[in-house]
C-alpha cells in the first residue's frame, strides 16, 4: 500500500472518528461539501448491507439525487477505494426511477418537495438515505448532516435504517445523535 494511500485512509478514518469537523473560513460551502463527501465515503465502511444488495453490482454505489453540490469532491474521495472487496462508485440521478443499484443515496435539500415520494419509493430497498435538509430524519430519512458552530455533525434515524435491513456500526452511532423520528 502506498504511503499516500495510507495517509488518505488515515485522514478519512480520523474525520469520522473525530465526529465533528471545523469548517474552513475560506469558501465555506465548498469546504462543507468536501467534508460531507468524506463522510459519505466513511459511511460505506460503517454500514452493512444484506448480500442481496449486491446482486446487480459488486460495487458500493454512492448516488446523488438532484443537483450535485459535491462537484468533483465525492469522486475524488472514493477514487480507487474498496470496502470489504467492493469498489466504490459514484452515480448521479436526475429521475427517481433511475435509482436502482444504489447503496448510499445523498438527496439534495433542493429536492425537499419530493422527499416523501423519494423515501416512500425506497422503503423496500436497502439504500442508506442521507441529506442535509431540515427535518430529513423526521420524514423517514436515515442520516442528516447538521452544521452547527461551523462543525459538521450527523443525526441518525436508526429505526429507518433497521427498516431497510441496514446495520449501522456502533462506532458510527457513538458519533451521532440517534433520534426518534417522531421527535426530530
Amino acid at each position: 500500500m502506498s504511503v499516500l494511500k495510507k495517509i488518505t485512509q488515515s485522514l478519512t478514518v480520523s474525520l469520522i472518528v473525530c465526529g465533528t469537523i471545523l469548517l474552513s473560513a475560506q469558501n465555506p460551502i465548498a469546504r462543507e461539501y468536501q467534508i460531507k463527501a468524506v463522510f459519505l465515503f466513511n459511511f460505506a465502511q460503517f454500514v452493512e448491507w444484506p448480500t442481496t444488495s449486491f446482486k446487480e453490482t459488486n460495487a458500493i454505489v454512492i448516488g446523488v439525487f438532484g443537483e450535485d453540490p459535491f462537484g468533483t469532491y465525492l469522486d475524488e474521495a472514493v477514487r480507487g477505494e474498496e470496502v470489504n472487496g467492493h469498489p466504490l462508485v459514484v452515480k448521479r440521478y436526475k429521475q427517481l426511477e433511475d435509482v436502482k443499484d444504489c447503496h448510499i443515496l445523498f438527496i439534495n435539500a433542493g429536492e425537499a418537495r419530493q422527499f416523501k415520494q423519494v423515501l416512500e419509493s425506497l422503503k423496500s430497498k436497502s439504500i442508506l438515505t442521507v441529506s442535509d435538509a431540515d427535518n430529513f430524519t423526521k420524514q423517514g430519512g436515515m442520516i442528516r448532516f447538521i452544521t452547527e458552530d461551523r462543525k459538521t455533525k450527523i443525526r441518525i434515524n436508526l429505526n429507518a435504517a433497521k427498516d431497510a435491513d441496514l446495520t449501522i456500526s456502533s462506532k458510527l452511532l457513538r458519533l451521532a445523535e440517534v433520534v426518534n423520528p417522531q421527535k426530530n
